[in-house]
């Protein structure tokens, strides 16, 4: 996590635009007197604004940011004119689910306007909200989102490229053959089967097990991706919890060094989600060992009871996967890769513009998406890669295929850099290099109708020592692409690593 690369520190410097503005949040609810309840509310509330809020553009961010109330509102109301109703609740906070999971199908702002649905009746259940304290906790997400963004689009605007989206567009389909339809269904089934399990334990703190179940499936698609995920997510909740006994319960809920560690995990939180789900969790879960401290209701029993639950939660979340409408792997696995090589021709052909003298081709933006798609390639071959996984050899294959495309990157961004250098100039061989990339990336991503059997990828250049930079990492990027061909090729006709 501490060396994964962090280019144009993006990561650092949202990490630490996401303290300014929970703290901002919660230092403003504090400011108008509303209670700690209220206070904690805001918190939350300009954390998920931040987190997930990403649309491509800033005009798109600033509409979807200005929608969480509606969104939100109605939850908040619901939820806590249910309080004392456990069947009605239960039911409506499954359909919140439902409707939340189905809403990514219109991308990223369905999947900000669904999380913040979900997280408005979860937070209700937290601190058990009642109607009485609606007009408080409304205040508290105003003030909270206005904060959020201010410091967003004013005090601190970060141009950023967001992640792409959890299903890649070569995943099309209608009704269940869609993968956002059959995630909704999964993802109820599993929180239904979650929230009777959680209660059997709590009747208190069931919610916890729901919690789990629902952000296991979050930017997920396929069975492997959320088997991982749950596995992830428990193990940094253990991990969390030994934390948590050793920082949290000493503390008793004492406001000034209990601040500062929230806040120190808000800062994980966002530094961590992009790197390593694990380390994400154990943050998630001190901070919330953390605000039950405030709340003068931590203890080690209920620290285990959170573990508990997550454990049911990721049980239902595994079998939901498995059992209800089940999402293979190697669709999912195929089209972030062929994605990722288009983007690696993208970024070549502009690089290759730019130094035949182009003012207006730009490799930049293509290196930037191509660092993007390979964090979702990496999520998607996770279940491949991992120490548990029995296929030895596809796992072989997988860190390979990764390895490779690692090296890909790196070279783009060499390239990348060189084409931005205004001294840098047309050179003959350049035009032949990037046709012999081109080919490569071409051969590895036709389709199986296209491909012959004895046609050989497009081989290395065998040319002489190159002193110039340009050369050299087009050549880097013919090596890669050559050795790319073994992998990729030895899994088909079945996509990439298997049908798991």
């Amino acid at each position: 996590m501490f060396v994964a690369p962090d280019p144009g520190r993006l990561r650092l410097r949202t990490s630490l635009r996401a303290v300014t503005g929970v703290g901002l949040a919660v230092a403003a609810a504090e400011g108008c007197g509303l209670s700690l309840p209220a206070s904690i509310t805001a918190g939350l509330a300009a954390l998920l604004a931040l987190f997930t809020v990403t649309d491509p553009g800033v005009r798109a961010q600033r509409v979807t940011t200005a929608l969480l109330p509606v969104a939100g509102f109605p939850v908040f109301a619901l939820a806590t004119s249910l309080h004392g109703v456990p069947l009605a609740r239960d039911g409506a906070f499954l359909a919140v689910v439902l409707g939340g999971v189905y809403a990514r199908r219109w991308g990223p702002r369905g999947h900000a306007l669904g999380i913040f649905a979900f997280m408005s009746f979860f937070i209700t259940q937290f601190l058990h909200a009642v109607p009485a304290q609606l007009p408080e906790l409304y205040a508290a997400v105003a003030l909270a989102l206005t904060a959020a963004g201010a410091v967003r689009f004013l005090l601190w605007p970060i141009e950023r490229r967001d992640p792409p989206p959890a299903v890649p567009p070569g995943l099309p389909g209608r009704g269940l053959a869609r993968p956002t339809t059959r995630q909704a269904l999964q993802a109820t089934a599993a929180c239904a089967v979650a929230l009777s399990l959680g209660q059997s334990f709590s009747e208190d703190r069931w919610y916890w097990a729901v919690g789990t179940t629902w952000w296991i499936f979050v930017n997920t698609t396929s069975r492997g991706e959320t088997l991982v995920r749950g596995f992830r997510r428990v193990l940094g909740t253990v991990i969390g919890i030994v934390v948590g006994l050793l920082i949290a319960i000493p503390l008793h809920g004492a406001p000034a060094p209990t601040a500062a560690l929230v806040a120190l995990c808000v800062f994980g939180i966002f530094y961590t989600a992009a790197v390593s789900y694990s380390w994400m969790m154990l943050a998630v879960t001190v901070m919330a060992g953390l605000l039950y401290g405030l709340l003068g209701v931590l203890n080690p029993a209920l620290l285990v009871l959170r573990l508990v639950e997550t454990g049911v939660g990721a049980v239902c979340a595994a079998l939901a996967v498995v059992l209800v409408l089940p999402v293979t792997t190697h669709a999912t696995n195929d089209a972030w890769i062929q994605r990722a090589l288009r983007c690696v021709h993208a970024a070549t052909a502009a690089a290759a513009a730019r130094l035949a003298g182009s003012p207006t081709a730009d490799p930049a933006p293509h290196a930037a998406e191509l660092e993007l798609l390979l964090a979702r390639v990496r999520m998607a071959l996770a279940p491949l890669v991992h120490p548990l996984s029995p296929f030895r050899d596809r796992r072989a294959r997988a860190r390979r295929v990764i390895a490779l495309l690692d090296d890909c990157a790196r070279e783009v961004r060499g390239l990348a850099a060189v084409a931005a250098d205004p001294a840098a100039s047309h050179d003959a061989r350049l035009a032949a290099a990037c046709w012999r990339v081109e080919a490569a990336v071409e051969a590895l991503t036709a389709p199986m109708t296209e491909l012959r059997h004895d046609r050989e990828p497009v081989a290395a250049a065998t040319a002489p020592a190159l002193t110039e930079p340009a050369l050299a990492h087009l050549h880097g990027l013919e090596r890669a692409l050559a050795e790319l061909a073994h992998p990729l090729r030895s899994e088909r006709p079945s996509p990439l690593i298997g049908a798991g």
